[in-house]
């Protein structure tokens, strides 16, 4: 039989295109309190009901004072007051008049300018003020509307609300959201040598870790899994497994069993069960993966078919299980940023496939930036991705890499707000 795939796989961005072409968001929402939607997608535009701060208000610690134009060095003023943030001065200020005003109280009625209190200088009983040092142009006043006009939009929708979007919207008073519900994921893991955590390893056998990465790997992202499953090489425990966990979750993801062994089952299940889009990519490490679809519970829910070594699982998650997360909850998809780095150290490979090599940055004292590939790239290897901060993008036609030469990296570092 003709094998209905290209030999070489598919390449990375072509592959993703594919995923995402028939990926479509979930529908469902929820309302949170403002203080569980980190992360979270919003599922609808929100708006400030007010303009902020609602008052003029100084933007330094200083004096407040009624004059329209900057003051001339020796100009006095009678000390009358005080505002405070949250417990303003209530008088009208006439001229001749100053108030003392804190860093974000609000300005006085009649007031036109703040003066910075460095420039000026107190009578020994505090009741005088005199300029001692020239003023500038500026009034060091925050508008009423200087943070957000009325109406306003805070938060569109479809956004993954960060630290900034979070304190952006508890200053606008809201307290409740609506967002996106999470897409409940369930994970396979398969192979007849692995042994759960805690037992006692038999020859040739190994400790099962791809849960716990693809686990650690997806909360790290901002998901979780749902329903967990390890299951022996054999077809029918292995079709019961994926028909389960397509029934109640949004999308299925296996690791390990998806190559062209003997023992290997995925592919041909998903073939039985639903559909595969594609098998392979054109990738180092990643080449065995299988994208499709299962049909149960009368629906078509998303199979990500990830390769068993763990490396491996981990790069093909990040480059194209994560993309379809994103898409599913509704947002728009994010991948990682991309930058320019010289190599470290000459890198020798076999021309072939394209490579995403683990390596760390490092800086010169002139601002270059260097990656650094240390150890085997092997994809068994979990210890290659300890401390790594970039994907080294390795073209296929390159071999034996020199020393300095300039290649492209995915910097592995999510936004802080």
């Amino acid at each position: 039989m003709t094998e209905p795939f290209p030999r070489e796989g598919l390449p990375l961005n072509e592959a993703r295109c594919k995923i995402l072409e028939r990926i479509a968001p979930i529908t469902a929402t929820i309302e949170l309190p403002l203080a569980a939607c980190f992360a979270r997608v919003s599922a609808q535009g929100v708006h400030a009901a007010e303009a902020l701060p609602g008052f003029a208000a100084s933007i330094m610690d200083g004096y407040a004072i009624g004059d329209p134009s900057p003051p001339v060095i020796g100009t006095t003023w009678k000390l009358v007051g005080r505002s405070a943030p949250g417990a303003p001065y209530g008088q009208q200020l006439i001229p001749a008049e100053a108030v003392r005003i804190l860093t974000g109280a609000p300005l006085p009625a009649g007031a036109q300018r703040v003066l910075p209190q460095e420039l000026v200088q107190c009578s020994p009983d505090g009741i005088n003020l005199e300029l001692v040092a020239e003023a500038s142009q500026s009034q060091w006043i925050r508008a009423a509307d200087g943070d957000v006009a009325a109406g306003e939009l805070l938060v569109a929708a479809g956004v993954r609300l960060g630290v900034a979007h979070l304190a952006l919207l508890a200053s606008a008073g809201i307290a409740e959201l609506t967002v996106r519900a999470k897409p409940q994921l369930g994970l396979l893991v398969s192979g007849d040598e692995l042994v759960a955590l805690g037992e006692d390893r038999w020859p040739g056998a190994i400790w099962e870790s791809n849960s716990t990465l693809l686990t650690a790997l997806l909360e790290r992202l901002g998901y979780g899994v749902a329903i967990s499953q390890v299951v022996p090489d054999q077809p029918d425990a292995l079709r019961t497994a994926l028909l389960d966990l397509a029934a109640s979750c949004d999308l299925v993801v296996s690791t390990g069993g998806v190559s062209a062994g003997d023992s290997d089952w995925i592919r041909p299940l998903l073939s039985e069960l639903g559909e595969v889009a594609f098998w392979k990519l054109f990738l180092k490490p990643g080449r065995p993966f299988a994208f499709g679809t299962l049909s149960a519970a009368n629906k078509l829910v998303p199979f990500f078919g990830l390769p068993g070594n763990p490396v491996a699982a981990a790069i093909t998650a990040l480059q194209l299980l994560w993309p379809a997360l994103q898409q599913l909850e509704g947002s728009d998809v994010q991948l990682l940023p991309r930058l320019q780095v010289r190599l470290a150290h000459q890198l020798r490979r076999n021309a072939g496939r394209p490579e995403l090599a683990r390596a760390k940055l490092e800086f010169d004292s002139e601002g270059n930036l260097w990656a650094l590939v240390e150890g085997s790239q092997a994809s068994s290897r979990i210890s290659s991705l300890v401390g790594a901060d970039l994907l080294l993008e390795i073209p296929a036609e390159l071999a034996d890499i020199p020393s300095g030469s300039k290649l492209w990296a995915q910097l592995l570092r999510l936004p802080i707000f």
